[in-house]
């Protein structure tokens, strides 16, 4: 069965649960002509009934139209058989009438048991037409099982009850007050004054700074500046002390250079020891020496 299909046969049977009261599995009044039409094509007419009414379907069959079968002999006996296994409605009908009245008088005029009546008289299916509440499963032209759509008297009463529905939530709805339902609705409620509304104050940070006076100013421009001569000297102090750092640094870096220890490579020889420079303080008693030897002479 295409998906489309499925999918109407479900809405269409779905209208009849809600409305109508049918439940599962679906009772299908199966008529021997049904029976019949199904035999040409060999198919299982009990799953295709269960793809029709998308669902669980019990296939019932009455009296009559079992009597009807067996007036067709032995060359139809294998339908007879199948029609056996289907579960037997009474008609109460003591002597066998021609299958479609019994069916049409099984159903009667309001289809109080709710069946589903599988037919392939076309007399039968437009005189239960009247009957709402009343799905109706026949072979079309090209030998496909439908389910034929909801009849005239079948939409009349699903649009009856609709509107009964309505009118019943407007008759509880009376004298109901908005709102009525919400716990505490029946205290006073306090009604907002309404008037104008109280003028705020300006955002003080979207304010500019005030302007000081200038008595004020003056007594902090001395106490600015000796703020200032104060971090000068304390800045002058330091820097003297880093400089007589660095300059230590430096002379302890300059002595590490000009002595090197001797140390042996692994070939046995040794690097050589180089001299220490003379100082500045050496330099000047060579000089004066160098005078005075100088001076000696001259006498």
């Amino acid at each position: 069965m295409r998906q489309k299909r499925a999918k109407t046969y479900k809405r269409v049977m779905a209208l009849y649960v809600q409305t109508f009261g049918f439940r599962h599995p679906f009772q299908i009044l199966v008529s021997h002509d049904v029976l019949l039409e199904s035999s040409k094509s060999n198919m299982d007419i009990v799953k295709v009934l269960g793809d029709v009414v998308q669902g669980e379907c019990k296939p019932m069959i009455t009296q009559c139209c079992m009597e009807a079968l067996y007036a067709l002999g032995k060359d139809h006996q294998q339908i007879t058989n199948l029609a056996k296994t289907f579960e037997r409605r009474r008609c109460n009908h003591r002597t066998a009438i021609e299958g479609n009245e019994c069916l049409k008088d099984v159903i009667g005029q309001t289809n109080k048991h709710r069946y589903v009546l599988a037919s392939q008289s076309q007399a039968l299916r437009t005189s239960l037409e009247i009957v709402s509440g009343l799905p109706i499963i026949h072979f079309n032209r090209t030998g496909v099982l439908v389910l034929s759509p909801p009849s005239t008297a079948t939409i009349r009463e699903k649009n009856k009850g609709e509107e009964a529905r309505r009118l019943e939530g407007l008759k509880e709805m009376e004298g109901v007050v908005d709102g009525g339902n919400v716990v505490g609705a029946n205290q006073a409620v306090s009604q907002p004054v309404i008037g104008r509304k109280k003028v705020k104050g300006v955002n003080p940070l979207s304010m500019k700074k005030k302007k000081k006076d200038k008595q004020q100013q003056q007594r902090q421009q001395p106490e600015n500046q000796n703020k200032k001569n104060e971090g000068v000297d304390v800045g002058k102090k330091r820097r003297r002390e880093d400089d007589e750092g660095l300059e230590d640094v430096e002379v302890e870096e300059k002595e590490k250079e000009q002595v090197v220890q001797v140390e042996t490579d692994t070939s046995g020889k040794k690097k050589r020891r180089k001299r220490k420079k003379k100082s500045a303080v050496a330099d000047a008693i060579a000089e004066l020496n160098a005078m005075n030897d100088s001076g000696s002479e001259g006498e």
